[in-house]
């Protein structure tokens, strides 16, 4: 069965079936993890985003991990717990990193914990979570901003350029410490001293919750499914998506190495459109 069809199975059992603000994490917890130990340890994970999103629809949050040993990250998931689809986002690392940073721009349907997730290579996993307060108004079914045929017609383009870490760090507020746990933010000596790049996607991320304005008809559902990232021949990761994406997505992520000068990137999407293109990252 294809994937797209299965995510619209989940949007459909999400909404007969609306989480309550206290135990979606309960449900989520056990069918991801099972019971496997989820461990809170300062130094090692942060999760920052804005306290109240100014834009539902147009959300940062930034993940970093610094493994403090030597182990290698495997997986970061990026988990909102009352999405339709509440694994917004999971970033598959092929290249061993201790430390790795990235920032999406996600729709918040509501208020919600979120949370991260990373995964040791070791098996081991962290969690670190905060709360995002919204307007409330349902940015899953609110209509897209572009309209359809327009959408279409620029879909899969992508830029990709360096920023500086204080471009990439923006305006966005620790979450852990307005929601009154604290969290140690990673080491940065690892992380000060990687390149920062950001991918920036047309797509328009619909939901299959939106209606099209001037036909009143609801919009099939077509998201991010993939995006790979290669330099050279390494492949850096695997982000997979969800609707919980924003409409033309955009993302920033670090490279360990900061020699690197170009990246190729593949986009693919749940109608199996794939698109692709390399990019100079120049000089940072």
């Amino acid at each position: 069965m294809k994937t797209g069809l299965v995510s619209l199975a989940a949007i459909a059992a999400a909404l007969c079936t609306p989480a309550l603000a206290g135990d979606a994490w309960d449900e989520i917890r056990p069918d991801l993890y099972g019971e496997r130990v989820i461990q809170s340890v300062d130094g090692v994970l942060s999760l920052t985003a804005p306290y109240r999103a100014s834009d539902d629809a147009e959300v940062p949050i930034e993940v970093s991990v610094d493994l403090p040993d030597g182990r290698s990250i495997k997986a970061l998931s990026i988990i909102i717990d009352n999405n339709p689809m509440p694994v917004s986002a999971v970033f598959d690392l092929e290249k061993a990193r201790t430390a790795f940073t990235v920032e999406a721009n996600m729709r918040i349907n509501g208020p919600t914990p979120v949370r991260a997730v990373v995964e040791a290579t070791d098996g081991s996993l962290y969690m670190t979570e905060g709360f995002v307060k919204t307007s409330g108004q349902g940015a899953c079914a609110a209509p897209p901003v572009t309209g359809v045929d327009a959408a279409l017609a620029s879909l899969g383009e992508m830029k990709v350029f360096p920023v500086t870490a204080e471009a990439g760090a923006g305006t966005a507020t620790m979450l852990a410490s307005l929601t009154g746990t604290p969290t140690t933010a990673p080491t940065q000596s690892s992380i000060a001293a990687e390149k920062r790049v950001r991918l920036e996607m047309k797509h328009p991320s619909h939901s299959g919750m939106q209606m099209d304005q001037i036909t009143l008809l609801y919009i099939l559902a077509r998201y991010v499914e993939t995006v790979e990232v290669w330099t050279d021949e390494d492949k850096l990761f695997t982000m997979t998506g969800s609707i919980s994406l924003s409409e033309d997505p955009e993302m920033e992520f670090t490279l360990a190495d900061p020699a690197i000068k170009s990246i190729r990137v593949r986009m693919t999407d749940t109608d199996d459109t794939v698109s692709e293109d390399s990019f100079s990252l120049g000089e940072s």
